[in-house]
């Protein structure tokens, strides 16, 4: 499927996952879909389970813009405590389309509770509420990792919420990272499972390779790595430091979350001959996410001159990374947009299009790993293999499958709409628009809906039930909804 097949899809209105190979183009897609909501106006909440992928967005984490912080399981009194949340109903009551990026490192559980304050915010039993909810992402790409005392979580695609959703699948099959080179074979044999013998001689050539241009950022698994790579080649330049300090402004808990996804540092320190990385895209200025360059010199207003590999100098000018909610910024932090890159670790790296890299995967821990770290550069003579272990190159029997049924559902979405305009399109939306309600709406109907269960309103609720009282009979002298007396029962072990 094209990206503007897709386009037309989610203008629709419909319920979408939008996945594909690295390269294809996911990330700019979201961008143009989320623009064209701003420009109508239509309610959008961007979110990412990572605060990195957010961060490339504008947006939140989806933990965070929910009010489900680290957890992954919630009664129902805390859901309704979650939804009742002044901050976290305006933002459910305020949203048409929900936006969740880099799906694959979201659990299972963590979705369903998403779902679950969604309804309980919006006052509808329809799937997130009745919300537009698109989903975006890779699971050949990082899956979701387990918390300390947590068991081995399950990929989101296999939550009951998932199959709630029912989304259309819009799988991107376009290439704009390796396309016409062999590392695009080397990639498509990792996600078939088909890693033969001459795939490996293709991976294998490249071990010790000798770059011809020596700005390479190498990529570890650990950040322990990272740190002492990085440190150790900047202490071995002679010359001046020069420090540029983030400048930020906003609600506190915004910056805080905003820092943490930014992969600019608070305190970034360069010298000339610096090996450094751009981490913002700016297509006007000549340079991207991910972009390599060495500090040349030091401009009139004392900013680095990167010279980039293709030999261009662009001056590092300070740029801002802001969170917006429902068009208005909640945090703005501001930085020279650079971080040192003699190393990066390949979980930060995802998102991210390198021409060269050095890629050591002989600590690889994650099946997925060697996946995305490969697939950050744009061609196979870009790298450097340093190590590969078993796990690297390896892809979760469960995902391969669930890869080729996605395909033939988006070989079905494509058929489904080749033939319908744009105007059809406008139309479904206008009709499939859900209505949704505040929870306040709900309360002039059921005074006591999603409030906190006293022992009182128990003790009548088990009398009235044992002595034969109807469900209706029991909502009416309750003051909740129908759903509540049925989920407090089965609480209460009633029913």
């Amino acid at each position: 499927m094209t990206q503007q097949e897709a386009l037309k899809i989610l203008k629709a209105g419909h319920n979408v996952y939008i996945t594909g190979a690295a390269g294809s183009g996911k990330t700019y897609l979201l961008n143009e879909f989320i623009q064209y909501l701003k420009e109508r106006e239509i309610g959008v909440a961007v979110t990412a389970t990572t605060g990195i992928a957010s961060t490339h967005l504008g947006g939140l984490t989806i933990h965070s813009w929910a009010g489900i912080g680290i957890a992954s399981e919630a009664g129902d009194d805390e859901i309704k405590a979650i939804a009742s949340n002044r901050r976290i109903a305006r933002r459910f009551e305020n949203t048409n389309t929900l936006i969740i990026d880099e799906i694959s490192m979201l659990d299972a559980a963590r979705l369903s509770l998403v779902n679950r304050v969604a309804k309980a915010a919006k006052g509808s039993f329809k799937p997130f509420g009745g919300m537009q909810v698109v989903l975006c992402g890779d699971f050949f790409q990082l899956p979701p990792v387990a918390r300390v005392g947590e068991p081995q979580p399950k990929f989101a695609y296999r939550s009951s919420t998932w199959e709630e959703l029912n989304p259309k699948i819009c799988y991107l099959t376009q290439q704009f990272r390796q396309a016409g080179d062999a590392l695009l074979d080397v990639l498509n044999a990792i996600r078939q499972n088909e890693v033969s013998e001459e795939i490996k001689k293709f991976l294998f050539s490249r071990r010790g390779a000798i770059i011809s241009n020596n700005r390479v950022t190498k990529l570890y698994s650990h950040n322990v790595d990272v740190d002492a790579e990085n440190f150790r080649e900047l202490s071995g330049l002679s010359g001046e430091k020069m420090e540029y300090y983030m400048n930020f402004e906003g609600i506190k808990a915004a910056i805080k979350a905003l820092k943490g996804g930014c992969l600019a540092p608070e305190t970034l320190i360069v010298k000339k001959g610096a090996v450094v990385m751009f981490v913002k895209n700016n297509f006007e200025k000549g340079y991207v996410n991910g972009t390599l360059g060495k500090i040349a010199d030091f401009s009139e207003n004392g900013h680095p001159v990167v010279k980039t590999l293709s030999g261009k100098k662009i001056i590092a000018a300070p740029e801002s990374w802001s969170v917006e909610e429902n068009g208005k910024i909640l945090a703005k932090i501001t930085q020279v947009p650079l971080r040192l890159a003699w190393a990066i670790t390949i979980h930060k790296s995802q998102g991210m299009t390198l021409d060269a890299a050095e890629i050591d995967l002989s600590g690889a821990f994650e099946e997925g790993m060697g996946y995305v770290a490969l697939s950050r550069v744009r061609t196979l003579g870009g790298i450097k293999l340093l190590g590969l272990n078993d796990i690297a190159l390896k892809v979760r029997q469960e995902i391969l499958e669930f890869d080729a049924e996605l395909r033939t559902r988006s070989e079905e979405v494509s058929r489904e709409f080749k033939n319908k305009n744009i105007d059809d399109e406008g139309k479904s939306r206008a009709q499939n628009k859900q209505k949704s309600y505040s929870v306040s709406e709900i309360r002039k109907s059921y005074v006591a809906a999603y409030k906190k269960w006293s022992s009182e309103e128990d003790e009548k609720l088990i009398a009235d039930f044992r002595a034969g009282q109807t469900i209706s009979a029991l909502a009416k002298a309750l003051g909740r909804k129908k759903g509540g007396i049925v989920s407090r029962l089965k609480k209460l072990g009633l029913s």
